[in-house]
């Protein structure tokens, strides 16, 4: 009997892996066993940098808040405590926004984290 070597399944499969490495440099573009292994690689290497994007949009989120919050004198842990014992539900996100497109809101808002602080 003849010996089977997989035929049409073995080369899809060899298409998909080659397919997502059509944009690398050299042998692992073209090269099943190299681009195979760059792919897996690339592949884990953007799933922990979309984990460290959210990471760093939230550290600079905290840095803006800072930033504007010492414009009125009043510290980051501060701010965001009164905030939080004023029952004011606004995220990182939206504060940061506030804080760069909006200065009156955002006094407002330090206005209204100071007297729950108190």
């Amino acid at each position: 009997m003849a010996r089977a070597k997989g035929g049409v399944k073995t080369k899809n499969s060899h298409k998909k892996w080659l397919k997502l490495a059509k944009s690398f440099c050299g042998r692992r573009s073209t090269i099943i066993k190299t681009g195979k292994l760059a792919v897996i690689h690339a592949l884990a290497y953007a799933y922990v940098g979309r984990k460290k994007n959210k990471r760093n949009m939230r550290q600079l989120w905290t840095t803006r808040i800072n930033a504007a919050s010492k414009e009125h004198q009043l510290a980051y842990s501060k701010f965001i405590n009164g905030l939080k014992k004023a029952n004011v539900e606004l995220d990182r996100k939206v504060l940061a926004a506030i804080a760069s497109e909006d200065a009156k809101t955002f006094a407002s808002l330090v206005q209204i984290s100071r007297s729950a602080g108190n």
